[in-house]
């Protein structure tokens, strides 16, 4: 293995050109969390998930702080209770030329609880918890696209105390104090057999140095027939503190039928401060051979450090209708948009001495979007309620930033779902929901931490299924 390393800092004199190519790969891969039309979630309700996450218009009793925190203000009920779970089962494809892959992700839990009080006629409080952001995405550790994502795994938990105020018989208006906090867990490859043969083809080993260092040429050859290894790896953990935002809404009953609503959820910056990086080498000569390369400036030791990073949770402006022709009928349509323009670019700083305070922006240039979503709700009998919905979501990401970190795309998802009072004042609640993705082409160009040009292209295609199950009891 000696032999080996003697020839590395031939390659590349450029500490610095070294280090931030490094430190931009791990900036990159804090972007996969961006996965499935960025990262935020909409399983907040298993009612409102059966129509297509329809809400803003409708009175929905404690849930209606996440919908629009005006309308908790019509519950009927002195408290309301409600609870519910949901397992999210994703799949993400990738294709070029023959090559395929896919991803064996974990099922994610979203979950929420809410909890409210009618203290007056026109008044009420509450509090709520729950998911709304997160993302999980896990290719194999050894396909083609290890050196830009291999897994990554993000939640935000959401507090959220809130007011609402009924001002006229037919107007009132609600604001809730968001309190979040979350956590993200990512891995991807930052040494892979091709890298290592980019390395070797740098070199320029003759025959004759080959012949001389038998136990090179060994290393040599090995690379060569396993250009899909992964040397090493990089693993970074990170806890956000708690960040503040706020939650506000108007609703507006027009007449007996028809309701207007809109609400407002803020931007948030999760700050994850001092997050840590692990490495995990393929063999004992790797790791050695890391460490000189790190000892001689060519490679930062990443792992001897710790980092900060921020992640924006982004604005939602929601308005939305609901129409009831007749008592047993409920029909809504909502026009959401989201903030994702806030997420222009990802600043990673390694803050220790040992970095020298590198600080590195990723471009991400996220455009806003739009989610239309409709939904229905019947009551089938005094004890049933049967719904359904259907809504489409378009992707925040740009085609030049198109890569298997944010393999974006737009989204059709249809669901149903039913609720059952088997005794007054207490519901079990069921959704079903599948998202299906339009399949997508992208390329991504990038340096590799030895900075060799690459080009990643392929299709891109991804579904979901949902399904929720909740609980809600009123007194």
């Amino acid at each position: 293995m000696r032999s080996f390393i003697t020839f590395v800092p031939k390659l590349n004199n450029q500490n610095t050109k070294m280090k931030k190519l490094t430190l931009l790969s791990i900036a990159s891969l804090m972007s996969m969390a961006s996965f499935a039309e960025g990262y935020q979630v909409n399983m907040q309700s298993t009612k409102q998930s059966g129509m297509g996450h329809v809400g803003v218009a409708m009175k929905l009793g404690a849930e209606s702080m996440h919908f629009n925190p005006a309308g908790m203000v019509f519950m009927k009920e002195t408290v309301d209770l409600s609870a519910g779970i949901s397992g999210i089962w994703t799949k993400a494809h990738y294709k070029n030329e023959g090559y395929k892959a896919s991803t064996d992700n974990d099922v994610a839990t979203p979950l929420y609880a809410y909890a409210g009080f009618k203290v007056y006629d026109n008044l009420a409080i509450g509090l709520s918890l729950n998911t709304p952001y997160g993302s999980g995405i896990k290719w194999p550790n050894r396909w083609k696209g290890a050196d830009l994502v291999q897994e990554i795994s993000m939640k935000a938990f959401s507090f959220q105390p809130t007011v609402s105020w009924k001002i006229t018989d037919n107007f009132s208006i609600g604001a809730g104090l968001m309190l979040a906090t979350g956590n993200f867990n990512l891995s991807r490859a930052l040494i892979t057999g091709y890298d290592a043969v980019d390395l070797i083809n740098g070199m320029n080993l003759s025959p004759e140095i080959l012949d001389k260092y038998p136990e090179l040429g060994k290393i040599v050859a090995a690379i060569k027939e396993n250009p899909d290894l992964n040397y090493v790896s990089a693993h970074l953990h990170g806890k956000s503190s708690v960040k503040v935002g706020y939650n506000v809404g108007a609703m507006w009953d027009i007449n007996d039928k028809w309701t207007l609503g809109a609400s407002f959820r803020s931007r948030m910056n999760m700050h994850a401060k001092r997050g840590t990086a692990k490495m995990d080498y393929l063999n004992k000569q790797i790791e050695s051979l890391v460490a000189l390369m790190a000892a001689q400036g060519k490679f930062p030791p990443i792992d001897k450090g710790t980092f900060d990073a921020e992640l924006p949770l982004p604005w939602n402006l929601t308005i939305g209708t609901s129409f009831k022709p007749i008592d047993r009928l409920i029909i809504s349509a909502d026009l959401q948009m989201v903030g994702w323009g806030a997420y222009d670019k990802l600043v990673l700083q390694f803050d220790e001495k040992v970095l020298n305070n590198y600080s590195i922006e990723a471009k991400k240039d996220y455009k806003n979007t739009f989610i239309g979503r409709l939904g229905a709700q019947y009551a089938l009998t005094e004890r049933l309620d049967v719904r359904a919905g259907v809504y489409f979501d378009q992707s925040p990401v740009r085609a030049h930033n198109y890569n298997p970190e944010t393999p974006g795309m737009n989204k059709i998802g249809t669901s149903i779902g039913a609720s059952f009072r088997p005794v007054k004042g207490f519901s079990i609640d069921f959704s079903m929901l599948y998202i299906a993705g339009l399949s997508r082409d992208g390329s991504y160009t990038y340096n590799t931490v030895f900075g060799t040009k690459r080009t990643f292209s392929g299709r891109y295609s991804c579904s979901a299924f949902a399904p929720s199950l909740g609980g809600s009891y009123t007194f």
